[in-house]
């Protein structure tokens, strides 16, 4: 290895759809709570692999480093999608699988460990190294458990090592978050106080971090802990008396994890948009027993920010027709999104899996007849796009480009899972992030 600078289709059973406590908001052209059309498909997918979570994950973990055992292909992936320039010094890197490793002639765990230790000795201030695996290392069966606690004990107490997988095998790209906070969470401490504590679950941008520690205070919910963390060494404390919000709807495992060391997830929409945000902070102030009157006063201000954001970005989008490949996870909540808050009609809503008990509420605020499609044929899902003849298409870089040839306007999934946007503050961004391409499609219509 040469060091470079650089599931399963089964369901839970449905969960009653929790009460989302949220205002009823004037966009709103459906009734919530109706049928919606499911259907499964299987077939060629276009998705990205795992490792790009990675992406955003360095960004959070101030002081971890993210390895990841692979080929040159793996390395030129995350160099293209972080953009990283060539004199930075990034928290991430790949240790190059060889033809020579590939072949077994040489020692696998051995040059893992050559390459990990010429890698602390020359970053002293790494306290977490996350050993990532790759389509190529599972190839090759490397044992990265067994590798990862082998560093862990050459380099404690200084630096702990963990592993998880990235592979793009029958996953997608956010799975790989997914995987990582599911690593860590054994790591956790376990709580000894009796008082009931937050923790909210996923990654989200500093600045939201702070905008939702500012809102729970002011709703006098607490302790409050995000995980994952900004350093690995404040790991939050987890036990019995802990309640978790999902920031993200695709931390399945890690939900199941820490449901595993006893606490209890809150069933909420997620915060994307003025009603989302809302209702999510009503599943923790319920739990908190905080009144309706006191719930309120603390979010009217954001309510009212937040709808003032998107009364500007509405007109541009009302009575679009919109087609959601699959792709990030995050498809059924953005249609929500989109289809009550900003008028848009939803033609299709494609997701790679569908975790029912999570999306319980998302799902009953979609409007009547809504098609939600779980898995991906993209020959088939591409017919039926094209007949549609949408507005605006949701979806992976790799089908990106081609439509756009066709004339049809696009929005990359992968940007929205980049960039902020939760929380209040975050709404207009998000509701121009959709306003853009069919900017963008008619300024080039006018040339």
């Amino acid at each position: 290895m040469n060091p470079s600078a650089t599931a399963s289709s089964a369901l839970p059973p449905a969960s009653p759809p929790a009460s989302s406590g949220a205002a009823e908001l004037p966009c709103a052209p459906a009734v919530a709570g109706q049928h919606i059309s499911l259907q499964h498909e299987r077939g060629q997918q276009q998705v990205f692999c795992g490792l790009a979570g990675i992406v955003w994950l360095h960004r959070k973990i101030q002081d971890a480093f993210f390895l990841v055992v692979g080929s040159r292909t793996c390395a030129h992936l995350m160099q293209s999608a972080a953009g990283v320039m060539i004199f930075a010094e990034p928290r991430f890197g790949t240790a190059i699988i060889e033809d020579r490793d590939l072949a077994g002639l040489a020692n696998a765990h051995a040059e893992l460990d050559r390459v990990v230790t010429r890698l602390l000795e020359r970053r002293p201030d790494i306290r977490m190294l996350f050993l990532v695996g790759s389509c190529p290392s599972e190839v090759i069966k490397l044992d990265l458990a067994r590798a990862a606690e082998r560093l862990s004990q050459t380099f404690a107490p200084a630096v702990r090592v963990v592993d998880y997988s990235g592979s793009g095998l029958e996953t997608t790209f956010t799975q790989g978050e997914d995987a990582c906070l599911a690593a860590l969470v054994p790591l956790l401490p376990a709580a000894t106080d009796s008082a009931p504590s937050l923790l909210v679950v996923g990654t989200l941008a500093d600045v939201v971090e702070d905008q939702f520690r500012r809102q729970f205070a002011a709703l006098g919910i607490g302790p409050v802990d995000f995980f994952p963390p900004r350093r690995s060494t404040a790991l939050p404390a987890v036990g019995a008396n802990t309640r978790f919000l999902l920031a993200q709807p695709y931390l399945r495992d890690t939900a199941r994890a820490l449901e595993g060391r006893g606490a209890t997830h809150l069933p909420a929409p997620f915060p994307l948009g003025a009603e989302g945000t809302l209702a999510w902070l009503k599943a923790a102030a319920d739990a908190w027993r905080v009144s309706d009157a006191d719930f309120a006063t603390a979010t009217a201000a954001g309510v009212e920010r937040a709808e003032r954001a998107l009364a500007r970005y509405r007109p541009a989008l009302a009575g679009k027709r919109v087609f959601l490949f699959p792709d990030s996870q995050l498809e059924p909540v953005l249609a929500r999104f989109l289809s009550r808050e900003l008028g848009m009609t939803l033609i299709e809503v494609g997701t790679p899996f569908l975790h029912r008990a999570h999306l319980a509420a998302e799902l009953a605020l979609l409007p009547a007849g809504t098609l939600i499609t779980e898995g991906q044929d993209v020959d088939a899902q591409l017919d039926r796009c094209r007949a549609s003849a949408p507005d605006l298409v949701v979806c992976g870089l790799g089908l990106a480009n081609p439509l756009e040839a066709e004339g049809i306007a696009t929005k990359w999934s992968i940007e929205l899972v980049f960039s902020p946007i939760h929380g209040f503050d975050q709404a207009g961004d998000l509701a121009e992030l959709f306003v853009r391409p069919l900017e963008r499609r008619q300024r080039l219509a006018g040339l």
